[in-house]
């Protein structure tokens, strides 16, 4: 269980220091191929069809990473701790990415520094929505909700799956988060990425909230009404770390159309982008301390036993 709890902050460590694995190696890559390779097939059937197909589709997916990821943890808790620990931690990695998350967003406001079309080029990285014509507030306001949102999905959710399930809890996370993003969406996606969405919804539910408070934590504050916004999104979710942000800067965050949180705030400018990614820099720190005291706790609270998943 020790390596259970220095894992997290290894992995943290090593996101900081190297980045993203190469995309060969990297293991939510795969889990994009064989999600992208089933896709075209689901959009053939017909709804009940789709639906079902669609759950067997993920089920069995998940399955096979939770699988993998349980059997690698098994193996690795055999070993001492101070062995297990670092390569537990260089599995948990490719889990998480807060470093390109950071560095992403950084990039947008120092492209807008040199052109509003360069700022475009480079939220579009980040962003399925049509940049090429938002302003650069709106820029903003996009860089921004994606930080907050992402520092859920990226982060803390699979930390926080870490700590409740281990490598296989981390792993599962992040499939059904690419799910998600690849599979749930209305229209063409209606049905067959129906499962998918709702297990993400599901699976980001407590972690969602706990994104917020951590980030409420970073700024030394809990802003009146964060409830009321986060509900002001079309998802369950990510209103609640976008909606802790938009709050504590005191700025409108919007999707043209769909939403505005914080609707009365003032437009947001470069320093409050540079605002939120200090937040999320701390918040990513209280998560992995609150990841390894988990781990810890468990531990105690089991009498000192080794967990072996």
């Amino acid at each position: 269980m020790a390596s259970l709890a220095l894992a997290g902050a290894v992995a943290l460590v090593l996101d900081r220091a190297l980045g993203e694995p190469p995309a060969r190696l990297h293991p939510v890559v795969g889990m994009g191929h064989y999600l992208g390779a089933l896709g075209p097939r689901l959009l053939r059937l017909q709804p009940a069809w789709a639906f079902t197909c669609g759950a067997l589709a993920w089920l069995l997916g998940a399955g096979a990473v939770a699988a993998l990821a349980w059997g690698l943890q098994r193996g690795l808790l055999s070993l001492p701790w101070w062995a297990a620990a670092p390569l537990l931690g260089l599995l948990l990695k490719p889990l998480l990415a807060w470093r390109m998350l950071r560095d992403e967003v950084r990039g947008v406001e120092a492209a807008l520094a040199r052109s509003l079309p360069e700022g475009r080029q480079q939220l579009a990285r980040l962003v399925s929505r049509d940049t090429s014509r938002l302003q650069a507030h709106e820029v903003r306001e996009a860089a921004i909700e994606t930080l907050a949102e992402n520092l859920n999905d990226s982060v803390v959710a699979p930390l926080c799956w870490f700590a409740v399930a281990g490598l296989p809890g981390a792993a599962l996370y992040r499939f059904a988060n690419t799910a998600d993003a690849m599979w749930g969406y209305r229209g063409r996606w209606e049905w067959a990425g129906k499962w998918a969405a709702h297990a993400d919804d599901a699976l980001s539910w407590l972690p969602a909230r706990l994104t917020a408070l951590l980030l409420c934590a970073a700024a030394g504050r809990w802003p009146a009404g964060l409830s009321r916004e986060a509900r002001v999104t079309p998802s369950p979710n990510g209103g609640w770390p976008m909606g802790a942000v938009a709050l504590l800067l005191g700025a409108r965050l919007s999707k043209p159309g769909v939403y505005a949180l914080n609707a009365g705030g003032r437009l947001p400018g470069s320093a409050d982008l540079h605002r939120a990614l200090a937040w999320c820099g701390r918040a990513v720190l209280l998560a992995a301390l609150l990841c390894g005291a988990a781990d810890l706790a468990a531990w105690r609270l089991c009498g000192g036993l080794a967990w072996t998943g």
